[in-house]
């Protein structure tokens, strides 16, 4: 899944633009055994890790070899649905776990706070006059605890069966990741965003990363033990990419 993204050495690397064919691909030379090719939201930005070892028409070559699966790739992003600029206003459309709520912005004196209404209502209180700074502040903290009250649950259920032991989850907002991780250090982040998103999703990513405690690459040996801990994580990684995108003002 190109969405997902394990980290990588930062030292020693080195990044420049190459043409192929109508693609423009960026290529950054890292400390590393694997070339890996990447395909990204929202506009299918492709990006090459390569080895310092491979020259320059070697990394060309690799990507040749893969231009129907990345045009495939960006093909899919273009058609996937996006919000527009969300201005925090009564009548808009906002999303928790999977689900369309009505937003319903009350003024009022009483403590700011965020509370599902009649399943089918985001009622937000905010002082008078609040901004719509202020109003994106709120709802995103009321994500943040939402999401933070799920997870110790969703952790210690998946510990057990993928096999590892996650020693620090944390939560923030990212632009080109669903998940991210550091193996060694047992930590997993997880994007803010997964809030919105069907509970199947958010424990897809969340296993993801956890193979990746096991299995750094996306290779065969990765997909087996996916297979193993979750055998219907293909179709909840399809689910979270067909998606609605939130609008951003996207930076890689």
């Amino acid at each position: 899944m190109n969405c997902l993204q394990s980290p990588r050495p930062s030292v020693n690397t080195e990044s420049h633009l190459l043409q192929v064919a109508d693609i423009a691909v960026e290529v950054t030379r890292k400390r590393i055994k694997h070339l890996h090719i990447g395909v990204y939201p929202p506009e299918g930005r492709v990006r090459v890790s390569a080895p310092m070892r491979l020259s320059e028409e070697a990394v060309r070559l690799a990507v040749v070899a893969k231009l129907g699966w990345i045009r495939q790739r960006r093909a899919r992003f273009a058609a996937q649905p996006r919000q527009s600029a969300r201005e925090f206003v009564t009548g808009e459309t906002h999303y928790f776990e999977g689900h369309r709520y009505r937003l319903d912005v009350i003024e009022s004196a009483k403590r700011p706070s965020v509370r599902i209404r009649n399943r089918a209502f985001l009622e937000m209180r905010v002082p008078p006059g609040a901004d719509r700074a202020a109003r994106e502040a709120l709802l995103y903290r009321w994500y943040r605890r939402e999401l933070q009250a799920r997870l110790p649950a969703l952790c210690a259920e998946w510990e057990p069966i993928v096999g590892v032991k996650v020693q620090e989850l944390r939560i923030k907002r990212m632009k080109t990741l669903w998940g991210s991780c550091n193996a060694k250090a047992g930590r997993i982040w997880l994007n803010l965003e997964l809030a919105k998103k069907p509970p199947a999703c958010l424990a897809f990513v969340l296993v993801h990363e956890m193979v990746h405690f096991h299995e750094r690459l996306h290779n065969a040996r990765f997909h087996a033990l996916m297979d193993t801990a979750m055998p219907k994580w293909r179709s909840h990684r399809d689910e979270l990419n067909f998606a609605p995108l939130t609008h951003e003002n996207w930076k890689y």
